[in-house]
């Protein structure tokens, strides 16, 4: 299956076939908008020729600042975020054996424990785990049992709530404006 994340035909291919690209586009899915987040894998990989886990962990961090600072940039926090994306790297490298797919994968877990291995990465709390289990779930084929009831409100069918519900520019039109009303309801609830 092929993610439409970002625009780029490239950028989305990288993600749709390496689980660690996915991962790395999730982590740096914060303040920044949800396209140039997940560019950031194949922007990485570009500008030093590979996306391995123990290839970016090993790399000089300084220098990884800098493959972050060129134009354009990988993310807008380029010091902070090289470093969480080292840091992530070298848990994939040293727990899961380079390979990022391992974490959903090994040992056949359920959705409880699939969620539960991704809080424990660097950079994943609860709600981006939640919405990286909906995504694996609801685009990558994951079937373990309970996938979507550990997601949840994520995994619900039919939401549109986050990057797990995007399929197209239209569903991405409807997932920004969701949870635009979400947060109006919630200032608007805090207000009273």
């Amino acid at each position: 299956m092929t993610l439409h994340l970002t625009g780029d035909d490239a950028a989305d291919t990288l993600l749709s076939e390496d689980p660690f690209a996915l991962l790395v586009g999730m982590l740096l899915d914060q303040q920044i908008a949800m396209e140039a987040a997940f560019a950031g894998p194949a922007k990485i990989r570009d500008r030093i020729g590979s996306l391995d886990a123990k290839t970016l962990a090993g790399y000089e961090p300084d220098a990884f600042v800098e493959v972050f600072k060129q134009t354009p940039a990988v993310h807008r926090f380029p010091g902070s975020m090289a470093g969480r994306v080292q840091t992530l790297a070298g848990v994939v490298a040293e727990e899961w054996h380079g390979d990022a797919a391992r974490i959903w994968t090994e040992g056949d877990p359920d959705g409880a424990e699939v969620l539960r291995r991704l809080k424990a990465l660097p950079g994943f709390g609860e709600q981006k785990a939640k919405i990286f289990l909906a995504l694996l779930g609801k685009r990558m084929g994951l079937t373990a049992a309970g996938w979507r009831e550990a997601s949840a409100p994520y995994g619900e069918e039919g939401s549109l709530k986050s990057v797990a519900d995007i399929v197209d520019p239209e569903s991405l039109a409807r997932v920004r404006e969701s949870k635009r009303a979400a947060k109006a309801a919630a200032k608007e609830a805090a207000a009273k």
